[in-house]
């Protein structure tokens, strides 16, 4: 018998004789920041409970800071509840500072439903050297988006935000079918205003980040037409192709987007929910290694932010370029 037919034999062997640790890693300890939305309490159920028939292996939910921000009743009615759900189904631990919690976790979530503490609360994130998913809005302004992930370039700590329809298999279905040369797309979607934010910031990024997934990045100028009921924000890409997103209010809402190609219409056909996103949350705090670049999710804000200037300007066109660079991005070397 040759000494390679025995390799197999022995690799066998040798994966038997490995610890129960080295098969079996523990799972990451996931801190969560901001305790008033439903995300955590989505989001935990999927990382903590096994039985879960979206359950999301590698990674717990074992700590959290509840924030809160009482001048957004969304916020200040559902803080106390979650909390409660955390501490009580889950075993989640609650610590008084970010700081602290921060010394008891691998990676943190960081949930708060109100853009606008998002920069101060991932401060000690990255001064602690933890991996960072910020969920959506990723700030309450452009500024401090961009701030955020300056930050993160000169700790070294990654980080990365996205709307989870980037991850619906429809839209990804949409997304990556075949059409020919692309000359545009719709995306429809509910755009709650919060007065606090950014119009589209608070409900308007998840139309507008399906359209940008089937897109791609490239937007140069955006105009918007404002009604009480309705937005009608249209980008224009690179090379001609026309982005639209319908925001709805006070109407009858659902999520589709459509690609227009040369050869095909591509139609939205099925949804999706968190649990692909959290997939790739935990390949993230595994790897490091963030699926969406800063790059991307600053055009997207900067287009949204650009639809508020089209909006105070009366529907001109606004450039995203100029927009970002008035907010400090891109600086040096950082595109």
């Amino acid at each position: 018998m040759s000494s390679h037919s025995l390799i197999p034999g022995v690799l066998a062997a040798s994966l038997f004789a490995m610890p129960l640790h080295a098969q079996e890693p523990k799972p990451i300890r996931i801190g969560m920041i901001g305790l008033d939305t439903s995300h955590v309490t989505a989001f935990t159920e999927r990382l903590n409970d096994p039985a879960s028939k979206n359950h999301v292996p590698g990674g717990r939910v074992v700590a959290a800071f509840k924030g809160g921000s009482p001048d957004i009743p969304d916020s200040a009615n559902r803080l106390e509840g979650f909390t409660r759900t955390l501490v009580e189904k889950h075993g989640v631990k609650i610590y008084d500072t970010i700081a602290e919690l921060c010394q008891n976790v691998d990676a943190v979530l960081l949930e708060s439903v109100d853009g606008r503490p998002h920069l101060e609360q991932v401060r000690p994130v990255f001064a602690a050297g933890k991996p960072v998913f910020i969920d959506k809005p990723v700030a309450g302004s452009l500024k401090d988006a961009v701030e955020i992930y300056q930050l993160s370039k000169q700790t070294g700590v990654p980080c990365w935000s996205a709307s989870s329809l980037r991850f619906y298999p429809g839209v990804v279905a949409v997304a990556e079918a075949p059409a020919g040369e692309v000359r545009g797309a719709i995306s429809y979607g509910p755009a709650t205003i919060q007065p606090t934010h950014p119009d589209l910031f608070w409900y308007g990024i998840h139309p507008t980040e399906a359209l940008f997934t089937v897109l791609g990045s490239g937007c140069e100028t955006v105009s918007r037409t404002h009604t009480k009921d309705t937005d009608v924000v249209t980008g224009v890409w690179s090379g001609g192709r026309t982005g639209v997103l319908y925001g709805l209010r006070n109407q009858k809402t659902g999520y589709k987007v459509v690609k227009f190609g040369t050869e095909k219409i591509v139609e939205q056909t099925e949804g999706g929910d968190y649990t692909p996103m959290l997939v790739e949350v935990i390949r993230f705090f595994q790897t490091g290694k963030p699926p969406v670049s800063p790059e991307t999710t600053l055009e997207i804000y900067g287009f949204m932010e650009a639809a508020d200037e089209s909006k105070r300007r009366g529907g001109t066109p606004v450039s995203v370029a100029d927009v970002l660079k008035a907010a400090g991005w891109p600086g040096s070397g950082q595109r």
